[in-house]
């Protein structure tokens, strides 16, 4: 019987989370699962599911990069009627799919602002009877929390309510537990599943031209201009100021910053917002200069021949800061810090990357997240069929 899968995550500002469920749905898909990957965040285009089944929720998302304040898909403040008919909305889903393996995306390590959508999911699946295995999905990393009572809550909510935790990740190269102190209270539920990554347009051969050029991503553009903007400055100053640089803004920078952007952009600077081949401009680049998000430095450390990350900071987010320095540490890239980001640190920490050695063939890591994530769901469903039928 083939088991089904509700998936849900929630992207209130970027699209990196959606981006590694999306993977990890089709995958699951492609294994034998019948899954649906419910959102709650904005509407992102051109999400490859393969043979998932996708929901969308009347979308929620930050008003800035605090991620405190959340607003609808009008701008207006979330209101009582909205949150109680969210968690409705979701307990409507379980009912109707029945799922053997219900999963949430972060939570409760994080979203836990939106406790009032999750909860009323966790209650019913726990209100008596048979119920599915509940797993939460975790990136390789957590922002840390700012307060020991946040840490305590988080593990009080999973010890209630999950009976796995699947991190997508490799402690071989960046342990969990440098960002989440309580690693040992949750070390005997939890289970490293290898990074998750889209290997399906991947270049077979990393070669790199002698002209080749610099290439400058933002991930999904919406805390990417500062970044853009100090590498338009920083271009001239650089040994690498006689290349072509190609800046990709990202889907959700502004109209009005990719236009200033483009106005300010001279010979040799090339500015789109997305290229469908990513993998292999990434590849083919002399340096890489982007932050540090889960999916873009993975990505990075398989394909980039040399790398600069400037990590996102700005707030309490301390989750790409943690990456940077801790694959800095292991000599694999340069680190810019953003707190003190102007061309001149950026062009001295691209002027490094380029004197190292090329990284290519040195970042080794485990990729197979995708597969693994897929096995081991097989087993502990079983085992907890076994657990139930007992």
């Amino acid at each position: 019987m083939t088991a089904r899968v509700l998936f849900v995550v929630q992207h209130l500002l970027g699209i990196g989370h959606l981006r590694r469920a999306a993977i990890l749905a089709r995958g699951l898909a492609e294994a034998g699962f019948d899954v649906l990957l419910v959102s709650g965040g904005p509407p992102v285009p051109a999400v490859e599911l393969g043979r998932a089944r996708f929901h969308q929720l009347p979308p929620v998302r930050a008003v800035d990069n605090s991620v405190k304040s959340l607003v609808d898909a009008s701008g207006a403040e979330l209101d009582d009627h909205f949150r109680s008919d969210r968690g409705r909305r979701l307990v409507a889903l379980l009912c109707a799919e029945a799922p053997d393996i219900v999963m949430t995306e972060l939570y409760p390590f994080g979203r836990t602002q939106m406790r009032w959508a999750f909860d009323p999911l966790m209650e019913a699946m726990h209100s008596g009877g048979a119920r599915p295995l509940v797993v939460a999905s975790l990136r390789d990393l957590l922002g840390r929390p700012s307060r020991a009572a946040r840490t305590k809550e988080m593990l009080g909510a999973f010890e209630r309510w999950f009976d796995l935790a699947l991190i997508h990740g490799d402690p071989t190269l960046v342990s969990f537990a440098r960002t989440f102190p309580a690693w040992p209270r949750l070390a005997d539920r939890a289970v490293h599943t290898g990074y998750v990554v889209d290997r399906t347009d991947w270049p077979d051969r990393l070669d790199e031209a002698p002209d080749a050029e610099v290439l400058v991503s933002a991930g999904g553009g919406a805390v990417g201009a500062p970044l853009l903007v100090a590498a338009l400055a920083a271009r001239p100053l650089t040994r690498l100021a006689n290349r072509r640089w190609r800046l990709l803004a990202g889907a959700n920078l502004p109209d009005a910053e990719l236009a200033a952007l483009r106005r300010d952009a001279g010979p040799g600077i090339v500015i789109e917002r997305h290229r469908t081949d990513f993998p292999h401009l990434l590849a083919g680049a002399c340096v890489s200069i982007s932050q540090a998000g889960y999916n873009t430095a993975i990505e990075t450390l398989c394909l980039a021949r040399r790398a600069v990350l400037v990590p996102f900071a700005e707030g309490a987010q301390t989750e790409q800061a943690a990456r940077a320095a801790a694959l800095a540490e292991r000599g694999f890239v340069e680190v810019a810090d953003p707190a003190s980001l102007t061309p001149q640190t950026l062009a001295a920490a691209v002027d490094r990357a380029w004197a190292a050695p090329a990284l290519s063939g040195r970042a080794q890591c485990d990729i197979d997240g995708v597969a693994r994530t897929a096995e081991l769901l097989t087993r502990h469903l079983a085992a907890h069929r076994a657990r139930s039928d007992a």
